[in-house]
This record gives structure tokens, C-alpha cells and sequence, in this order.
């Protein structure tokens, strides 16, 4: 296993060349970093010529506060997860998005069909657009919902709130309500809780 990676390490070195930011080997699999520059051209090369045929998945991914806030990089990042049928390997590769206020990169939907659902997910939740996607609209938020919630900035108790208002006879959207409340147990916030 380790002599196929290691294989497979030369081989994508030389195919990618300076398109390629890094590489790792991480749970048996190797993660490559690559370029958001010219990444439809990469993403070809690893399907027609390294023979990554299929795209597994592919997530969105808030660096924000990665390692404990210690994160230098880039904001944003899609990662794709690919699998050679013919030589039995998988392969991650991650692509930063240039600008971490508006996350671009483009569609890999003419390389990979299955992208599709892929990419509006991690539009929806992430705020990453992909450009060229053929049909780039929220899949598992409402319409109207405000922001992104796996951004890592994103409020646990969201910005609106939805209930159905009998005297309108529909639903509403309102500001949140919620207030903070405290979650410690009573027996640790009291002193003398339970002593006679």
C-alpha cells in the first residue's frame, strides 16, 4: 500500500508540475492542494490521463478557525473526493477559493455530471459559487433563509425564525427571539444545592 502511494505521489507530481500547491498522505489516502487558477484544466488531467473517473463527493470547507484559530490560508475551499476504478485508489484534492468574502471557483460539472447537487450544496451552505454551473440554486435551505449556515461565523440561533401565524393564515418570518439562556445544571450553579 505504501509503495502504491508512493507511486502515486511521483506520478501526480509530474502530471500536475507547479499547478500543484502540496501533497499529503493522511489515512492511507493522499490530499493534493492544487491551484484555483486553471483548475478545470487539472481536474481534466487527473480524470483522462491519471484515470480518476468519478467524483465520489465534494464538500465546502470554513478554515476559519481550523487549528484552533492558527490558520493562515485561505477562507474557503471545495474538496474533491475521487476514485479510480481501474487502479483501485482514491484521491482528495483541495482547491482554496481566491477571495475569502466571495468564494468563486468554477464548475466541474462538464468533467464530472455528478457535481451538480455537489456544488449547489456547498453553495448553499458554504456561500461558494461555482461558475458555469448550469442550475446554481440553494438545495437544502428555504429561498428566503439569510445567510450560510456552516459558515463558521454564522450564528448558532440563525437571523430569522419561521412559525405559522394563525391570524395571517400563513407562515412568517420574524427576527429571532431565542434568548440566552444558561445551560450549566442547577447542582453546579448552586452552592449548597442538596445540604441541610
Amino acid at each position: 500500500m505504501a509503495a502504491e502511494l508512493s507511486t502515486l505521489r511521483t506520478r501526480l507530481t509530474d502530471l500536475l508540475g507547479d499547478r500543484m500547491v502540496g501533497i499529503e498522505e493522511s489515512l492511507g489516502e493522499l490530499t493534493v492542494v492544487v491551484k484555483a487558477a486553471g483548475m478545470l484544466d487539472t481536474l481534466t488531467r487527473l480524470r483522462d490521463t491519471a484515470g480518476f473517473d468519478q467524483l465520489i463527493d465534494l464538500c465546502g470547507v470554513d478554515y476559519s478557525t481550523f487549528g484552533n484559530g492558527d490558520w493562515q490560508g485561505k477562507r474557503f475551499a471545495a474538496v474533491y473526493h475521487l476514485l479510480s476504478v481501474a487502479h483501485n485508489v482514491r484521491l482528495r484534492v483541495r482547491i482554496f477559493a481566491e477571495a475569502d468574502d466571495f468564494p468563486l471557483l468554477e464548475s466541474v460539472t462538464g468533467i464530472w455530471p455528478s457535481a451538480n447537487w455537489y456544488e449547489r450544496e456547498a453553495f448553499d451552505l458554504y456561500g461558494t459559487v461555482f461558475i458555469g454551473h448550469p442550475d446554481l440554486r440553494r438545495l437544502l435551505t428555504d429561498y428566503v433563509f439569510v445567510g450560510n449556515p456552516f459558515r463558521k461565523d454564522f450564528p448558532l440561533s440563525g437571523h430569522v425564525e419561521m412559525r405559522y401565524d394563525p391570524e395571517q393564515q400563513r407562515v412568517v418570518y420574524q427576527p429571532v427571539t431565542v434568548e440566552p439562556r444558561e445551560a450549566t445544571p442547577r447542582i453546579v450553579r448552586e452552592e449548597n444545592y442538596g445540604c441541610n
